[in-house]
Parts: C-alpha cells; sequence; structure tokens
C-alpha cells in the first residue's frame, strides 16, 4: 500500500516521549504512531460491535414480536 505523508504538530514533551517509546520498541517514530492508529481504530471498530449487540439484546422481544420464533433459522430466497 502506497504511503502518504502526514505532517503533525506536537509539543516538545510529546515528540520526545514518541521517540522514545519507539526507541523502546525497536521501530521507528512513523511505524509506532502507525501502529497506534490502526489500533485505536481497531478499538473503535470492537466498540461499534458491542453497541450493536446491546441494541440488539435490548431489543430482542421487539424482534422476536414482529419476525416471530417460526421465522428463526430461516433464510430469505436467493441468500446463503
Amino acid at each position: 500500500m502506497p504511503k502518504t505523508q502526514l505532517n503533525v504538530r506536537v509539543d516538545e514533551a510529546t515528540a520526545e516521549a514518541a521517540r522514545q517509546r519507539a526507541l523502546q520498541r525497536g521501530m521507528s517514530v512513523n511505524r509506532y504512531i502507525e501502529e497506534l492508529v490502526q489500533q485505536d481504530a481497531g478499538e473503535v471498530g470492537h466498540t461499534f460491535v458491542e453497541a450493536a449487540a446491546d441494541f440488539m439484546k435490548q431489543y430482542e422481544s421487539v424482534f422476536a414480536e414482529e419476525f416471530g420464533p417460526e421465522r428463526e433459522g430461516t433464510r430469505r430466497e436467493g441468500t446463503r
């Protein structure tokens, strides 16, 4: 995947912390920041899935009433 340059301004303490953490991990500051963003994006996705599961639990009775247990496990024609 091609790389894109991203310029970010941070205070000196943050910059030094990033340099030190990257050094401790044996990687470049660029790679360290990239991994932090990827981890953060993954957590957001995980949070979304948890919220969707909570929604389904909360409204389980509404779905059961609307679609009934007889439809459980059935598929629409043309779907797998």
